[in-house]
């Protein structure tokens, strides 16, 4: 039951675009592995009698076990990516620029592009996303990816609240909206566009910098051009 439960949660996740019909292949192959393992320990006699359906209980708990391990750490490794998990490990810190469509109303014109890192956590049924400049914090909410090998997409895509500093709120307000990311391979990187409530849109591309996941915005990054 456990063991169900636990397929369900992987399935109900963020990561729906697992390959479950592959995983289950996987799974029907290793327990049919590990019974015939069983019985090879037994020398086979419990085929002889009613025994042949003792190993059942315990070849579930390695079952689970294995499920266990493999979406804790397992799904990381480069083996299962593409085929088996369709999503990259995005797992550390991207550091990029925000090309933004805002116009400063005292100069009439768009900002410079904005240095900005985002900090990815991931796990095999969650991703959360913040995005820091020098000016603002934004955390992600409602992620998702978006995978269609047929369609040749491969996209993360999530809404934010931001948070500016208190002192730049008098022109740049709390807000929220929603960032659409394609992914890069090789090298790793993000690119795409944002909109928000503000009704401002802009671009944003990013490369990844680090696994270290940063919780605060480095100075050496740069400062927000409008600041300067």
């Amino acid at each position: 039951m456990n063991l169900l439960h636990h397929f369900g949660n992987i399935q109900n996740s963020n990561m729906k675009n697992l390959n479950i019909k592959m995983f289950i292949y996987l799974i029907v192959g290793l327990s049919i592995i590990i019974y015939l393992g069983f019985l090879l320990y037994s020398g086979f006699e419990s085929l002889k009698t009613k025994g042949f359906l003792k190993p059942i209980p315990k070849v579930g708990s390695i079952i689970f076990i294995i499920t266990i391990i493999f979406s804790k750490w397992l799904w990381k490794w480069k083996l299962f990516y593409d085929w088996l998990v369709p999503f990259p490990n995005l797992n550390g810190t991207f550091r990029g620029h925000i090309n933004s469509t805002w116009v400063n109303p005292e100069t009439g014109e768009r900002p410079a592009p904005i240095p900005c890192i985002l900090t990815i956590k991931q796990s095999f049924l969650k991703i959360s996303c913040i995005m820091r400049t020098d000016e603002m914090t934004s955390y992600s909410f409602n992620e998702d990816f978006i995978l269609d090998k047929d369609k040749q997409l491969k996209q993360l895509c999530y809404s934010y609240d931001s948070n500016p500093k208190s002192n730049v709120r008098d022109r740049s307000p709390k807000h929220s909206g929603t960032i659409k990311f394609s992914i890069v391979d090789k090298p790793l990187g993000l690119g795409g566009e944002y909109w928000t409530e503000r009704k401002t849109t802009g671009d944003i591309n990013l490369k990844f910098w680090k696994k270290t996941q940063l919780d605060k915005y480095p100075a050496k990054i740069g400062r927000h051009p409008v600041s300067i």
